[in-house]
């Protein structure tokens, strides 16, 4: 419907309207937000002018302290104000360009006349603040327009659920203040809006869908009830997308009990935090906390190991094949993932309870404190029936108290004495400032020389015992690392799950040892060494995180899930994944997060996604091909041109047609361009080769953003990432070969909207026997 007939010309005097009202509140609020900024500023200026400072007496003191705390919660509520101003400024701006995107006509049971519901980015109320001119399109009546058709429809408030019918669907793209087009539908979201928002370029960040949310999209955003939920997508599918827009569902829906900071978010890369960076914001909403697993296993065991990151583990996989211990250290890849290396380290818990717990002596300028066999005596001798972490907390209790029966013996020394006539000026005004503070006895003043040595000593004593204070409070008189190496050396040990072991043990056990007295951990070891570690010092959680989101979720092994869930005990999480992009050795002949699923896992749900809209259908056609089960991925109606396929036999013609090949791409208008290579050595390689011929960008692991134009990067690195055209650098046989690359490749073609481009140096890899020869051109 885009002809000027009646309905086009009433909904344009509407939206005509709505501009209005959304200009009179931008007024109004401009006045009130320059108001609020002059009274703060004046605050700031008066502040202390405005409070009453006597300190010479206690009771004029608290008066003083009062009328600070007075003073300062004024300025505190005026900033509230005033960024609740500004919040809402920012809204306004937004329906200022696109008021709404939607429309749904509803005739409640029992009512006479239809509602007419506009859904829009956020709400906007009427001059009077008394009628809904848009509703938000998290607001319970909003769901309608995601799940129903014209005809009997239902949506649930907090009370009760509200039956109706709904007579009319209509949707609108509307573009600097101005109606483009709308278009009356029976689906959930028409093709037409679809067609118009998926054939736009690629962007550097990640765009919100709230206009196209899909019915099955709408299910992820809306879940309420389960605790597990998992999304398994297609490439392309918007889970990620979909997952986002949950965010935010759930920080309006519950916005008196949820906050950004109660969620966390786990994403494959740094590149990935800075694509997604600004969806939250655009809606309203504050970013989430996000974090990598491999930021967060840097953070508690990097300083003390040389820790592997899971990118490099990769590098190894597919470069290093063919060397003595590839096929071995695949072999310790897959088991250290496993539930059975979990249970293993249980098992070995269960004994170091009874014996073999392993300390480090402590001591105190040089000089033994209490030894290995003093603490490990100690430990085996509390109540054998408590857990190992809280018999650890009784051990902590008791060096404590034997710390301060060291500091009264060291007061006695000389060496206190000595060191304080070595105090400098400013050291000895720091001691006397010290000595002031927290109401101390009369004798500790500096009135005489006995007194002011007395209290100098106190401090220095103190001083040096705050490191030996402080290992004990973070267990380092664990030897962790030694414990962890024990699991691997001892016979002992060995016995506790001999049938449980892979026939490999030995090696394995081997080249672990070797790693760990390098002071280094393979990135498999890190999630089995800190789960140790948590067992034995007390489990680590994060109560305050209430929602968890684990993206790209095939890449997580079985025990690293297990180490989460233990991490977020109270949290609700949502795991979105893709099998077919399973490119972790740790998915090899073995289960992932996404394929396997625990009886114990109360309130599962999960839903499969596997409609594609990133992609052209010709494009989808061919990728799906590179999988088993592909036959049931369904390309949205999106038409384009085939991929191709170009084979070249040297380094010069790859770099000839790959140049004018990206020349191509971007005279056509394609903002975004990815060379995608196997690996980081490869995609180094492929920019010294391109770096005096085209406008290059070369992306790695540390990368945080990116900007439009010609990126080189691996192919690993571009998961969850869109662009307007892709270029495979080599998709040679002897690159791409294995099931794991085979994973790999799919990935990398399923990153283009609009345009795939192959090229293979020599023979193609044999992935192209199982793809249809008519879903590509062969050049």
């Amino acid at each position: 419907m885009t002809g000027r007939s009646k309905d086009w010309e009433l909904e344009e005097k509407r939206l005509y309207d709505v501009h209005e009202q959304i200009h009179k509140k931008m007024e109004q609020l401009s006045e009130n937000v320059g108001d609020l900024k002059e009274g703060i500023i004046g605050l700031r200026k008066t502040f202390w002018d405005d409070v009453t400072v006597n300190l010479d007496d206690a009771h004029e003191v608290g008066e003083t302290f009062t009328s600070i705390k007075q003073q300062t919660e004024l300025l505190s509520e005026r900033e509230r104000t005033h960024k609740q101003a500004y919040d809402q400024m920012r809204k306004l701006l937004k329906l200022k360009d696109s008021a709404y995107f939607g429309r749904i006509d509803f005739l409640e049971v029992g009512e006479s006349k239809e509602e007419e519901v506009y859904v829009g980015i956020a709400s906007l109320m009427d001059e009077k603040d008394e009628d809904f001119l848009v509703y938000d399109w998290r607001a319970p009546i909003s769901s309608l327009y995601y799940n129903y058709s014209p005809g009997k429809a239902r949506y649930e408030v907090p009370s009760e659920v509200i039956e109706g019918e709904v007579t009319l669907k209509r949707q609108y793209i509307i573009d600097h203040g101005k109606l483009k087009s709308m278009f009356d539908t029976g689906v959930t979201i028409g093709d037409d809006l679809l067609q118009e928002v998926l054939s736009n370029n690629a962007n550097t960040e990640m765009k919100n869908i709230v206009a196209t949310i899909q019915k099955e999209q709408n299910e992820i955003i809306r879940n309420e009830k389960s605790r597990f939920l998992f999304v398994q997508g297609v490439a392309g599918s918007g889970k990620t997308s979909a997952a986002l827009q949950r965010v935010a569902y759930l920080l309006y829906t519950y916005r008196k009990s949820l906050t950004a900071d109660n969620i966390m978010l786990f994403s494959p890369n740094l590149l990935f935090n800075s694509y997604i960076s600004t969806v939250l914001p655009e809606l309203g909403e504050e970013n989430m906390k996000q974090m990598t697993f491999q930021s967060y296993l840097e953070e508690r065991i990097g300083s003390d190991y040389h820790l592997e990151d899971p990118f490099t583990q990769m590098e190894y996989l597919y470069t290093a094949r063919g060397e003595s211990d590839y096929e071995l250290r695949l072999k310790s890849i897959q088991f250290k993932s496993s539930i059975q290396f979990r249970k293993y380290i249980d098992e070995y818990l269960t004994l170091l309870s009874k014996e073999m717990l392993l300390f480090h002596p402590l001591y105190f300028r040089g000089e033994l404190f209490i030894s290995e066999e003093e603490i490990e005596k100690y430990f085996y001798e509390l109540d054998a029936s408590l857990p190992i972490s809280n018999r650890m907390n009784l051990l902590v209790e008791w060096l404590l108290l034997e710390v301060k029966k060291l500091e009264k013996r060291e007061r006695r020394k000389d060496w206190p004495i000595e060191e304080s006539e070595l105090l400098d000026k400013e050291d000895y005004l720091e001691a006397y400032r010290q000595s002031q503070k927290g109401g101390r006895h009369k004798e500790d003043t500096f009135d005489d020389f006995d007194r002011e040595e007395k209290v100098l000593v106190k401090m220095i004593v103190k001083k040096h015992l705050l490191p030996l204070k402080k290992a004990i409070k973070g267990y380092r008189f664990l030897a962790i690392k030694a414990m962890y190496r024990q699991l691997f050396t001892s016979e002992v040990t060995h016995k506790l799950c001999a049938d449980g072991l892979p026939k490999e043990w030995n090696d394995v056990a081997d080249i672990t040892v070797r790693n760990l007295d390098k002071e280094s951990l393979y990135y498999e070891d890190a999630t089995a060494f800190l789960y140790l570690r948590d067992q034995l010092e007390g489990k680590k959680t994060y109560t305050t995180i209430k929602h968890v989101l684990i993206d790209e979720a095939q890449d997580y092994s079985l025990f690293q899930f297990e180490y989460l869930k233990q991490l977020f005990p109270h949290s609700r999480m949502t795991i979105l994944g893709d099998l077919n992009q399973a490119i972790y050795a740790h998915s090899i002949g073995g289960e992932t997060l996404l394929s396997h699923r625990e009886s114990d896992l109360e309130k599962i749900q999960q839903i499969t996604l596997l409609k594609s809209y990133r992609s052209t259908q010709q494009i989808v056609h061919f990728s799906k091909g590179l999988i088993d089960g592909g036959e049931h991925i369904i390309p949205f109606n999106r038409s384009g041109s085939l991929p191709t396929l170009t084979v070249v036999e040297s380094d010069m013609m790859l770099k000839k047609q790959i140049t004018l090949c990206a020349e191509q791409l971007i005279r056509k208008g394609n903002k975004t361009i990815a060379i995608l290579c196997k690996t980081e050595k490869e995609s180094e390689e492929a920019y010294h080769l391109f770096k005096n011929e085209l406008d290059v960008h070369l992306l790695n692991k540390d990368s945080h953003t990116y900007k439009e134009g010609i990126l080189i990067m691996p192919a690993y690195l571009s998961k969850g990432i869109e662009f307007d055209a892709v270029i495979i650098y080599n998709a040679s046989n002897t690159e791409y070969e294995h099931d794991l690359e085979r994973r790999l490749f799919y990935t990398a073609c399923t990153r283009a909207m609009h345009e795939l481009h192959i090229y293979s140096l020599g023979k193609p890899t044999n992935f192209f026997k199982h793809v249809e020869r008519g879903s590509y051109s062969q050049r």
